[in-house]
């Protein structure tokens, strides 16, 4: 496994969550890193995503102000701190990253198989 997001759960709406993302057999020095969340029978979707090299950061409308997402290079890790959880925050979340994003502006944009490496997701279930 080369990515693996953790720190999925149960949680009551108001209520937060961190997730980390941590990569095993490469080095997530020069890549950007994005968090995606799949709601139940929905389309995979970006909501925040960061570059190991200088910590920018860019975030969905949607998560705006409610997520951040940090990295700690000497981990090799990326989190995402989930604050304000509602329950349409509810669905598996993924972790992935992607060298082409390090370069240029921060989006959350490009196609899902621009990415090079995916991590097993985490759940998140937001009860109301």
């Amino acid at each position: 496994v080369q990515l693996q997001a953790s720190g999925g759960g149960l949680v009551q709406a108001g209520g937060s969550l961190k997730l980390s993302c941590a990569a095993s057999e490469f080095t997530l020095e020069n890549y950007a890193v994005a968090w995606f969340h799949q709601a139940p029978g929905k389309e995979r979707e970006g909501v925040a995503s960061t570059k190991m090299t200088d910590g920018s950061t860019y975030y969905s409308d949607s998560v705006k102000g409610r997520f951040t997402v940090s990295r700690d290079n000497d981990k090799n890790t990326v989190y995402l701190q989930m604050d304000g959880l509602k329950p349409e925050d509810t669905g598996v979340y993924y972790c992935a990253a992607g060298w082409a994003q390090s370069s240029g502006i921060l989006t959350l944009t490009a196609p899902l198989n621009e990415y090079d490496f995916w991590g097993i997701g985490t759940l998140v279930t937001v009860s109301s």
